[in-house]
């Protein structure tokens, strides 16, 4: 569920050569081991090799207080919002498709479940996975651009071990089809989704449609699950703030087990907000673990007898005190995670309890840059050669998102008119000739552990043949 709509018309290749292709093109050898950081705006390389990412972004966020939501929306109560044009003041400078790209910031957790032999330690892991891609939503109240058909987006982090494609392979419904894979081809991870937002008069509210599904390779195991509801506060006045809610189910197609979350609504008095609650079952419906956090902060877990135990001590009104785990516990919990924050949650915290994921602390100015974390503000670095390799249909060539980006507000709404315009005008011709549209890197099929209708990789995209690619800028 993310925060997306409201535009009126927008709505596997060989992996070493195709990397190595990649790594050519952009002079970014990882086995170079003398590179020297760059002071000219380029991509600087660590010593080890390692590209690094840009820390900000070129001008920082435009004020959104002296534009009204109100004059915009109050027509648009309980109506489906995709056909809405909205100022692009209430946007934040990254497409939809980059925006859903955000699930693999904390792809450490899907590494950590390919590594475990046990089953359940691996459920808990896709569990975290799950909760913290939606993390990265906490605070974020810009709407991404909605992605124009055939717009695309790729993501190759040798650093992080994995390469990702994503396309708008729909105009109505808006549908983003993705698909990401290791590359050490020990996980494959796609999925489509099409969110249903509405405006209730004070919020809105993006009901998640599409199936995620996650498989590990080495294990011979899918998980396939849906997002929660994601609900946006105070679209009229006072703060924005995000909640989500629903149930989140997903499941072990090849073992059977099954882990239920409960993102829990906000409540009268806010006193479950972001909570998430939930368990671990096998197929015969027995309980192995419960889990319990936040989705803004932390996911921890506990057998459920100790689970039970407390919260009837909690009833009786025991002296429960907030208590936090030491450094020592969270560091023995996330070894593997180098880049794990001290952040100080409120989560409850019961004795005994394991750590499965903690929110990555965000850089010091995301307030001055849409609330991004780290990852999202390198999403749409435009590197030094990339522009020669990338499809032309690529987000990063997309010239309002470039420019609203660079703060040049004005330049940046007139070209995002005019890509709705040329799209407007490439649909009508079609109708006109009776030519329907193609998608160019997936096609429509069925998913093959839940039988639902899905958008599926058709693969190739890697292979760099961009010649048949449509002119959508």
């Amino acid at each position: 569920a993310f925060y997306t709509g409201f535009d009126s018309d927008n709505s596997s290749g060989d992996f070493s050569e195709a990397n190595h292709k990649v790594a050519e093109m952009l002079d970014l050898d990882p086995h170079q081991s003398n590179s020297t950081g760059k002071q000219n705006g380029e991509t600087e390389i660590q010593e080890n090799g390692i590209k690094r990412h840009r820390t900000s972004l070129p001008a920082p966020m435009f004020s959104r207080s002296d534009f009204s939501v109100w004059s915009i929306l109050k027509k648009c109560i309980g109506l489906e919002l995709s056909k809405i044009t909205m100022p692009i003041v209430f946007n934040e400078p990254l497409s939809f498709l980059q925006r859903i790209t955000e699930y693999m910031e904390h792809i450490y957790l899907i590494n950590k479940a390919c590594s475990h032999a046990d089953p359940l330690e691996r459920m808990q892991a896709v569990a975290a996975f799950a909760v913290s891609a939606v993390a990265s939503q906490w605070e974020r109240t810009g709407k991404p651009f909605n992605p124009l058909l055939g717009e695309t987006y790729e993501l190759t982090r040798e650093d992080l071990g994995f390469r990702f494609i994503s396309e708008q392979v729909s105009h109505h419904p808006p549908i983003s089809a993705f698909y990401s894979e290791g590359l050490n081809k020990d996980f494959i991870f796609h999925g489509s989704i099409y969110p249903k937002l509405k405006f209730w008069g004070k919020s809105i509210e993006a009901e998640p449609r599409g199936t995620i599904t996650l498989e590990l390779l080495k294990h011979n195991e899918a998980y396939t699950w849906t997002n929660p509801t994601c609900c946006v506060h105070n679209v009229i006045i006072g703060k924005l703030w995000l909640e989500q809610y629903g149930t989140v189910e997903i499941v072990n197609h090849s073992t059977g087990d099954k882990c239920v979350l409960n993102f829990k609504p906000c409540g009268l008095f806010g006193k479950e907000l972001h909570r998430v609650e939930g368990y671990i079952q096998d197929k015969n419906r027995k309980k192995l673990c419960v889990i319990y956090g936040k989705w803004t902060e932390c996911l921890w877990c506990t057998d459920p007898t100790t689970y039970e135990t407390y919260k009837k001590s909690e009833k009786r009104g025991g002296e429960q005190k907030k208590s936090k785990p030491s450094e020592d516990v969270i560091k023995s919990e996330n070894d593997e995670a180098d880049d794990m924050p001290e952040v100080q949650d409120t989560v409850q915290f019961i004795p005994g309890s394991k750590l499965l994921w903690r929110i990555n602390c965000r850089p010091p100015n995301s307030s001055q840059m849409y609330n991004f974390t780290s990852f999202a503000v390198s999403l749409n670095e435009l590197e030094k050669g990339m522009e020669a390799i990338l499809a032309p249909t690529d987000c990063r060539l997309r010239p309002d998102i470039r420019n609203m980006e660079n703060g040049n507000m004005d330049v940046a709404s007139k070209e995002k008119e005019r890509l709705e315009e040329k799209q407007r005008a490439a649909r009508k011709e079609r109708a006109r000739d009776e030519v329907e549209w193609h998608t160019r890197w997936f096609h429509q099929g069925t998913n093959p552990h839940t039988g639902t209708s899905d958008w599926l990789y058709s693969g190739g995209y890697f292979d760099r043949d961009f010649s048949d690619c449509p002119d959508i800028y």
